[in-house]
């Protein structure tokens, strides 16, 4: 065996994983859904991906050494000019050594068209927050089950039932849904929806005072809709404080018009809400 040929054909091997892992990861829901979700792809989880990726890349970055350093001489030999003089200010040098730098600049700058992937790829990553659901809050598949019942308002025995009524195994309310799951062959998601039917019905849901996951991507209209509050009178509060406001545009776009954060815009929100409604009161 020729031990540079096979550095070579390792090299083409992992660059050829490591772009197709790239490109899952890509795709990739954000990780509180995936992980809410038991999401995957091809039999692998998100997490498998991400390992697969890292390993990748290693046995790229080793077998990539090895070739350059098999390929050294044919290497400077690029970087010579016509009279065999080491020269690294190339014309094939600069060209390459521009474009990566314009890249860099234009990525870090957040300017088209360098932007576009960036751009599709959130796209992306809210498209299946939609598809699959957001968690109530981050990670909140990795909290005891007496927690996580106590963060979202529901009844801890009448929980417990529900779960024991839809044939699942409880071993102590101080498991995670992450392995209450596991246990059952369900996702996160699914016994939180088995819990959920448990939970007393209201009139009206109060927003909650931290935004669960992925609110700055909703509309203001749609947060309006899911809290039961009248877009117009939200609309016309906001503009009367002087913000530049229209319904269609998500919280973190109407952040960006008023040069604050979408937590400021869910938090003036919020507040403008629940003076709203002591005053009916």
């Amino acid at each position: 065996m020729k031990l540079r040929k096979a550095t070579s054909l390792t090299a083409l091997l992992s660059f050829i994983l490591l772009m197709v892992t790239s490109i899952m990861l890509y795709i990739v829901p954000h990780g509180r859904v995936a992980y809410w979700s038991n999401w995957s792809l091809w039999g692998l989880d998100k997490t498998q991906w991400g390992d697969v990726h890292i390993n990748m890349g290693l046995l790229f970055l080793v077998s990539i050494g090895l070739h350059i350093y098999y390929n050294w001489k044919a290497i400077l030999a690029y970087l010579k000019d016509k009279t065999r003089r080491l020269k690294i200010w190339t014309p094939e040098f600069n060209a390459a050594f521009s474009l990566t730098t314009i890249i860099l600049v234009g990525t870090l700058a957040a300017v088209p068209p360098f932007d576009w992937p960036l751009v599709f790829n959130a796209h992306l990553k809210d498209a299946a927050s939609a598809k699959y659901g957001e968690p109530p809050y981050g990670h909140a598949e990795l909290s005891r089950l007496d927690q996580f019942a106590r963060r979202t308002g529901l009844e801890l025995p009448a929980a417990v039932a529900a779960l024991k009524a839809a044939g699942i195994q409880l071993d102590s309310d101080r498991d995670t849904l992450q392995a209450i799951a596991a246990r059952s062959n369900r996702s996160p998601q699914e016994i939180y929806q088995i819990m959920q039917a448990t939970a007393p019905s209201t009139e009206a849901k109060a927003m909650p005072v931290d935004p669960p996951p992925g609110t700055g991507q909703k509309k203001l209209a749609d947060l309006c809709r899911a809290y039961d509050l009248p877009v117009a009178a939200v609309t016309q509060a906001l503009q009367t404080g002087g913000w530049q406001v229209d319904p269609e545009l998500t919280l973190k776009e109407i952040g960006a018009k008023n040069g604050v954060s979408p937590m400021e815009v869910y938090e003036t929100i919020r507040q403008a809400a629940t003076q709203g409604k002591e005053n009916k009161s």
